[in-house]
């Protein structure tokens, strides 16, 4: 199981340094249109999957009081794609170096005041590489929409994992 965690959390990482080389060519303007039906901006969204990345991670970590790292963030969106690189390769370190007990303990979270759950370890690591990877397609269908046809393949059966 172990090797399955690693390789995926190594994908996530992977896959993410691959959408981050395509929106680092794109225009502020397109970074932040609004393309209606409820979606986000993509700006927005790259957002999202940081914080959910971050947030998870806080949780592996055992974090009682987790923080969003999105929010009051100002910086330029370079330094945003530079931190949700630096979050991923932080989760597959902390995947690759744990050992069977921690990947067998299950972690207390609260998501609301009163909502309460626990998960498994081994189920949050799959719980936030299969987040971003629907993250990841809201992105590929926004650059879709903005008309950028060229992205970058990120598909499970192009990865290489390291040996």
């Amino acid at each position: 199981m172990k090797n399955m965690l690693v390789h995926y959390a190594s994908y996530n990482c992977w896959a993410n340094q691959q959408l981050v080389k395509g929106l680092l060519k794109l225009k502020e303007e397109q970074l932040d249109r609004q393309l209606g039906a409820g979606l986000l901006t993509l700006r927005e969204t790259l957002y999202q999957l940081w914080s959910a990345e971050s947030l998870w991670y806080q949780r592996l970590q055992l974090t009682e009081k987790t923080t969003d790292p999105v929010s009051g963030f100002s910086d330029a969106f370079p330094a945003a794609c530079d931190a949700l690189l630096k979050q991923s390769r932080l989760l597959e370190e902390w995947v690759q170096q744990a050992n069977q007990a921690k990947l067998n303990h299950t972690i207390a979270y609260t998501l609301k005041k009163s909502e309460h759950y626990k998960m498994p370890v081994q189920d949050v690591i799959i719980q936030v590489c299969n987040n971003s990877t629907f993250y990841r397609g809201q992105l590929v269908y926004i650059l879709g929409l903005l008309g950028v046809n060229k992205i970058q393949a990120m598909d499970y059966s192009r990865f290489k994992p390291k040996k």
